[in-house]
């Protein structure tokens, strides 16, 4: 009898077993190789992909009527089927005969209906055994041992998950509406600088707008110094960065499914589940003002920040697509130069498109410089102490704020007689940032797609479940293990632990060879090249007598060791033993400016001349205002500008002459460092106080010479006590020259000014740009010249609207 009652409940469990094996209701979270998901039955789970704990899905996900399909992993509990990743979110497949394969020679492949391939993982000819689905909402190929060989997690969309490593190769673009896949204009990633910023890329215009586009780098609680470039969102609901971001979730804790999205309209949000109605909460939101956001309303457009955001046109524009705000205005009138009138917009201004600004200006002289102007359409003035001046020529990020304290003033022909209203309030219509009606991606197909049926498996056996554990333990380890983080991120953790590093003389004595090969000379000592043991090229500079006293030279290694800037060469590290003094900085292959610009056999064209001019600009603002000591280079020419393989300018020799502390003003001290004659600001003759503007002179002379593309200072240095500078004939005619032709407006002013070695192939507004601001960094009153801060933003400016 107990034989028999055995036999029974084995056979009845070996018909469970089968019978839920091979139910449609049984999840997988792998696909092995050879196999294939079915677009055609996209809610059958024989087509789909569940993580173990249920949290995500993957499959084919429609995201309104059409027929247009996207492979995608998405939260499974979420009402609205929140997307995560999508492979294909521009091209989407049609729903009856698409595909995803991952294939014999190691491919995951998804086709179209007629076979076409739509996308594809880089694999080819790798072991990959099969796809597999994680807990973290990861897709990942395994080989036979569990190693990852592609993971969907170096490849986000607009989403950031918990544990997700985000680095600098790495972007986050938001769809183009809500609930819609496709790729929208704004993006969150790493800049040039090293930190994390959000731009609005649009069909016009590019704009960065945060953090606060009004503060440095440092004011915002950032900085530039890491260059490793990484940033991760925990599973507590915190998010950390290399460029000192961080932020939590107003719900911080474990337990909660979270998520960190790049949304349409340009705000960057933390999003917690609530697990019994599927619907989000925001938890944290890097704009809280949505019209900071740039690009939201489009061409002359003017954001309003009511409790919802309004779009809104000046008087006499009105929409140009009365049902989508963010198309913009169009003006209602003929623009005339000669014919107009201006009509105050209170607590109203745009961003960007400046064609000039005036600093002191009275209101009648700032109208008059829009009036003489053409291509002006606006100025904003604002009256804070000094009257601040901008004239306009494009009205695009346009915002009304009660807290901006000035008014733009618009250009209207003088025949309209219309009255006119200082309050805006006329074509408003709603930018709706919550979650509206769902918006489709066009049709691309002619039918409709099948609804999605979710049945949910909530018995497991034993036996399953312990083998699930075992392999979600062995992929965290070899995850973690082996993908944690890649090379580059090790390297830029790496160079931040060590810092820089004391060598013995003998040490650098070999690894030049016995200092066989110079590769430049200036006033602080000869350069040589050489190579350290771990086969890292360096320049290895021999100081002379420049630094007196060890207690000085330590004093000045330690804090130009913290340096660490893109366009700073970088100082891996010294000697200091009896009378020698060494310097160790990174090897920078092509070496100093005036090799390539004053060479007869080396020619650099117009574009990498502008990179230039802006990474010396960024790299002298980084020592001025945001380094942890504030440094005056006081020796800044060509030679000690250095240029990489890529053409980005690296200052050498900073921190050389003598470091200046914040808020030491003025120190006499100063006086006794000499720079180069040619470069040497005009208050060194007159033992003035030496400030940051020496070197803005010194940055002045160098971009006139990228400009003209010869020597424009003098090249001789005498050797005695009196410094009084002599004219430099060639540098006081090119700036007379250049001011004459300005202020006459001559039509080829530029043209003259130019390397005429270019032949004419530079950008006008660049060459504009860079000799107006040389110009104001070379005035002999120091009040008068900018700050390197200032010379940055106009450049970066520049550069971004010719993009």
């Amino acid at each position: 009898m107990r034989n028999q009652t055995t036999s029974l409940f084995l056979l009845l469990l070996l018909l469970f077993v089968f019978t839920n094996l091979n139910s449609p209701t049984f999840a997988r979270n792998f696909l092995p190789k050879g196999s294939s998901l079915n677009v055609k039955d996209p809610s059958n789970t024989d087509n789909l992909l569940i993580s173990p704990d249920k949290t995500f899905t993957c499959g084919f996900l429609n995201t309104g009527t059409t027929n247009a399909y996207y492979f995608s992993i998405w939260f499974t509990n979420s009402k609205q089927k929140t997307f995560v990743w999508t492979s294909n979110r521009d091209n989407p497949v049609n729903g009856r005969g698409s595909r995803l394969t991952l294939r014999k020679n190691g491919v995951m492949v998804l086709t179209d209906i007629d076979g076409s391939i739509v996308w594809q993982t880089n694999t080819t000819g790798s072991n990959v055994e099969r796809a597999e689905l994680l807990n973290t909402g990861n897709l990942v190929l395994r080989d036979q041992i569990g190693n990852i060989l592609w993971q969907s997690f170096d490849f986000p969309t607009h989403t950031l998950l918990p544990n997700q490593i985000f680095g600098k190769t790495q972007k986050l673009v938001s769809g183009i509406g809500p609930d819609m896949i496709g790729t929208g204009y704004f993006s969150f990633f790493f800049d040039t600088d090293n930190v994390l910023r959000m731009m609005y890329d649009g069909p016009e215009i590019s704009s960065v707008y945060w953090p606060n586009i009004g503060f440095t780098v440092y004011q915002n609680g950032r900085t530039n110094y890491n260059s490793s470039r990484i940033a991760v969102f925990d599973d507590l609901g915190t998010f950390s960065s290399s460029d000192q971001l961080q932020f939590s979730a107003s719900d911080v804790g474990i337990g909660i499914k979270r998520r960190l999205t790049m949304d349409y309209d340009g705000n960057f949000r933390v999003y917690s589940l609530n697990e019994s109605s599927g619907l989000w909460n925001i938890t944290w939101q890097a704009v809280s003002k949505l019209c900071d956001v740039h690009g939201l309303c489009g061409r002359n457009g003017i954001c309003v920040n009511t409790p919802k955001p309004m779009c809104s046109c000046p008087p006499l524009y009105e929409p140009i697509d009365s049902s989508d705000s963010s198309k913009g205005c169009k003006p209602k009138f003929k623009r005339s130069c000669s014919d107009s009138r201006f009509v105050e917009l209170p607590h109203v201004d745009y961003y960007g498109y400046d064609l000039n600004f005036s600093l002191g200006a009275s209101f009648e002289v700032c109208k008059e410089l829009c009036v003489g102007d053409c291509r002006c359409q606006a100025f904003s003035y604002r009256v804070t102490g000094q009257g601040l001046c901008f004239t306009k020529s494009a009205l695009f990020n346009g915002f009304r704020s009660d807290e901006f304290p000035g008014s733009l003033y618009i250009r209207l022909p003088s025949s309209t007689q219309t009255t006119l209203k200082p309050v805006i309030s006329v074509n408003v219509s709603r930018i709706d940032c919550s979650r509206g009606k769902v918006l489709a991606f066009p049709n691309k197909y002619d039918i409709t797609s099948l609804r999605f049926r979710w049945v949910y498996l909530y018995s497991f056996f034993i036996v399953i479940g312990a083998l699930e554990v075992l392999i979600l333990l062995a992929g965290w380890w070899f995850l973690f293990r082996k993908h944690g983080f890649t090379a580059s991120m090790e390297g830029g953790y790496q160079v931040l632990s060590n810092q820089f590093r004391s060598y013995s003389y003998k040490e650098l004595k070999k690894a030049t060879g016995n200092f066989k090969e110079e590769v430049g000379k200036g006033g602080f000592g000869a350069v040589y090249k050489g190579t350290l043991v771990d086969d890292r090229v360096v320049a290895v500079k021999k100081l002379g007598d420049v630094v007196q006293g060890e207690e000085e030279f330590w004093a000045e290694v330690s804090t130009i060791g913290k340096i660490n800037h893109m366009n700073l060469a970088r100082m891996w590290g010294f000697c200091s033993e009896r009378k020698h003094r060494l310097l160790v900085y990174e090897y920078v292959p092509k070496g100093s400016l005036d090799k390539h610009l004053f060479s007869s056999t080396t020619f650099l064209g117009w574009k990498e001349r502008f990179k230039i001019a802006l990474g010396t600009a960024k790299g002298l603002a980084y020592l001025h205002h945001e380094c942890l000591e504030w440094v005056i280079h006081c020796d800044v020419k060509p030679e000690n500008i250095l240029i990489d393989e890529n053409y980005e300018a690296k200052i050498s020799d900073f921190g050389l002459a003598k470091l200046y502390q914040r808020g030491n003003h003025g120190s006499s001290e100063m006086t006794r460092i000499r720079g180069t004659k040619g470069y040497m600001a005009p208050e060194w003759a007159m033992n003035l106080p030496i400030t940051a503007k020496v070197d803005v002179y010194s940055y002045g002379v160098v971009i006139l010479e990228l400009v003209k593309g010869i020597r424009l200072s003098s090249w001789v240095v005498e050797d005695h006590g009196d410094v009084a500078l002599e004219e430099i004939p060639e540098f006081v005619r090119f700036v007379r020259l250049a001011k004459r032709k300005m202020q006459n407006g001559e039509d080829s002013w530029v043209e003259d000014l130019v390397d005429p070695r270019l032949e004419g192939n530079f950008s006008w507004n660049q060459a504009t740009m860079m000799i107006e601001v040389g110009l104001l960094c070379v005035e002999e009153d120091r009040n008068k010249r900018p700050t390197m801060e200032s010379v940055v933003q106009a450049l970066s400016e520049c550069c971004a609207d010719e993009n």
